[in-house]
């Protein structure tokens, strides 16, 4: 249907593709997969003639249509209905539409016989087009992207640039070229749109090319993974965990290939220079050389999915409640979000809230961070230290700033080795530290802003939407960044994957109120599964009402001399819990020099000075702690008492 052979494409000087080739067969639905700046979306325009290759050339069959959504479509805006810009994809039919009306308006007054023909031969041929039913298979798909009936009248220039998007998809969809080309399609779709289009995609009639970061999303719709790496488009004949397990396999069989290639350049290297001035070995010498100019070198394996480690400080450990909700309700004019809602978020929790667009996940992360007014009581723990991050935080950055400029200006008080460090894990590399802000891509930024997130000391974050425009890599990076993270967070996201790895609590808005599932995502879906086959009618289980009745319950009005009382025991409270700070903050400074003098080699010379050490650390850990398990009974202490004022 459509071959790339031995493309090359340059940007600038930089090469994208040398020499690739790709051919493209009916029904094939491939994921486009790589890192961003890799090409991808390029190869897309390339495909669509947008850009001409510098070498090589695409061919396809005269049958073969195509259609491309990209992110451009974002600007596109009219005062047509989205039902009538879907419906734009039925070219002919509309065509045939409005000869049809215009052949009855005239034969309101002029009912002659060839006008009678023609539009009998327009008729059939709009019946044979299935012309009577694409306003239902309009209606159908919009509905299942996520619009209601209502929605479908509205202009689209009443939508923001996520929903107008799923318009743009819908049309693409409805138009069924024989090769679609989506590109991100998932970055403006709730789960729910999310797992209609993987239905909708798995029986599509002609082939697809998918660029995606969602890995649930491509493991249930693509069957061949092409990966763009060192100009090449490399083909693995699978899903995305195909492509996991197979690409291990040929990096393993590299390294081996590379690391036996390496030896024996070793080997030809020291006879070359044990024998170079000997007249009797001259030849064997000049052999060995010319074999080396002529070798084609094996590249070594590049591990794009190392671990990494973090080390994240913070200044201050929070109390056992981290925030509380007391009947909170928020409305948009006659749009009620929520209505007289609880919840409550404990120190350790890890929550990701999930839902379709439109419950107000964002408007109630925005609540709980302090930014976004409501009614009810919204009470922050103690000792809470929050940080967000939200895709308006890109444009928060100082464009003039390079990169390492950026983090230092953070006020961290790390040193620039350790801010390198940090950018390091963010993908950021030797020189590209000194890159400007400006300069960068968005999934770039985003990962810029997502270091300064993390390096707050921040003790919970509240993260909204935090994987849009990162590609894999950069998703594995952040999710191993919270799997380490000690403190609590909550997180607004429609990457299942990437939920099923951080997470443990769930959260979604039902009816106007926050649910909860205390559980791992993958447990969330099993328990849906079953209230669906027992048609429970409510977002509780058994989990959630032990929750419940652990939450912190009102308590009646204490009178003037209780909280005199209350006011004296906090103040008693609070003294001895800043006592206990500092012997924390002396303890663990005590623990830290001791650890940097057994780090010497000089101090394994002296075996009782080694002793003594030893004996300190243990000590002084016993002693840390003692003071953190008092810390521990104090701060819950001084929360009850502010409880009571």
């Amino acid at each position: 249907m459509l071959a790339i052979t031995d493309l090359s494409f340059f940007l600038g000087s930089r090469a994208l593709y040398l020499e690739a080739s790709l051919h493209i067969k009916p029904k094939d639905r491939i994921g486009l997969i790589g890192a961003n700046g890799t090409g991808k979306s390029t190869l897309l325009r390339i495909i669509t003639g947008e850009y001409p290759p510098d070498e090589g050339g695409i061919s396809k069959s005269g049958d073969c249509s195509i259609g491309f959504l990209n992110q451009d479509l974002l600007s596109y805006q009219t005062d047509d209905s989205i039902l009538s810009v879907a419906m734009e994809a039925f070219e002919r039919q509309n065509q045939i539409q409005h000869q049809m009306d215009a052949i009855l308006h005239k034969m309101e007054t002029e009912y002659e016989d060839h006008l009678v023909d023609k539009l009998t031969r327009l008729q059939e041929e709009f019946q044979i087009l299935d012309g009577y039913s694409i306003q239902a298979k309009a209606e159908e798909i919009l509905e299942g992207l996520g619009f209601t009936t209502d929605d479908l009248h509205k202009p689209l220039r009443q939508f923001s640039g996520g929903w107008r998007m799923r318009v743009m998809l819908a049309k693409m969809l409805l138009m069924k070229p024989s090769l679609l080309m989506l590109d991100e399609p998932t970055n403006h779709l709730d789960m729910p749109s999310i797992q209609w289009l993987e239905s909708y995609l798995r029986n599509y009639e002609g082939a697809i090319i998918v660029v995606s970061h969602d890995r649930e999303f491509l493991n249930n719709v693509i069957t061949i993974t092409v990966e763009v790496s060192n100009q090449k488009l490399n083909y693995y004949p699978g899903n995305y965990e195909f492509f996991l397990e197979e690409k291990s396999l040929r990096q393993e069989i590299q390294k081996n290939a590379f690391e036996n290639q390496q030896s024996s350049i070793r080997q030809a290297e020291r006879f070359i220079d044990r024998f170079r001035a000997k007249a009797s070995k001259a030849r064997q010498v000049q052999s060995r050389v010319k074999a080396l100019d002529r070798l084609d070198l094996i590249e070594n394996v590049i591990d794009e999915n190392a671990r990494v480690n973090f080390r994240f400080a913070f200044d201050q450990q929070p109390g056992r409640f981290i925030s509380t909700l007391e009947d909170v309700s928020k409305s948009y004019g006659p749009l009620e979000i929520l209505h007289n809602t609880k919840a409550v978020i404990e120190r350790g929790d890890k929550i990701a809230l999930i839902g379709a667009n439109g419950r107000g996940k964002s408007t109630l992360l925005r609540i709980v961070a302090g930014t976004e007014s409501a009614e009810g009581e919204v009470k922050a723990g103690y000792n809470v230290k929050p940080a967000v991050y939200a895709q308006h935080q890109l444009e928060v950055l100082n464009v003039e700033n390079t990169i390492l400029d950026e983090l230092k200006q953070a006020g961290t008080a790390k040193t620039e080795m350790e801010l390198r460090g940090v950018l390091g894990c963010f993908l950021f590399s030797g020189e590209d530290v000194f890159k400007k802000i400006k300069v960068l891509s968005g999934g770039e930024k985003s990962r810029v802003a997502l270091a300064l997130t993390l390096i707050s000391k921040s003790n919970f974050l509240l993260l909204d939407e935090p994987t849009n425009h990162l590609d894999i890599q950069s998703v594995n990076i952040l999710t191993q960044a919270l799997q380490q993270y000690e403190g609590s967070f909550i997180t607004v996201s429609h990457d299942r994957h990437f939920v099923s790895q951080v997470a443990n609590k769930i959260w979604w808005i039902e009816n106007k109120e926050i649910r909860e599932y205390a559980g791992s995502y993958e447990d969330y879906l099993y328990w849906q599964s079953q209230q669906v086959k027992t048609g429970s009618p409510n977002g509780k289980n058994e989990k959630m009402e032990k929750r419940a009745a652990n939450k912190p319950e009102a308590k009646p009005a204490a009178s003037e001399k209780e909280r005199e009382d209350a006011r004296k025991a906090l103040k008693k409270a609070q003294k001895q819990l800043e006592e206990v700070e500092n012997k924390v903050t002396g303890f663990e400074k005590e623990k830290k020099q001791i650890e940097h003098e057994l780090a010497q080699p000089s101090v394994y010379t002296h075996p009782h000075a080694l002793e003594e050490l030893n004996k300190q650390l243990r000590q002084v850990v016993v002693d840390l702690g003692k003071q953190n398990q008092l810390w521990e009974t104090l701060a819950t202490e001084v929360e009850e008492l502010e409880a009571k004022i």
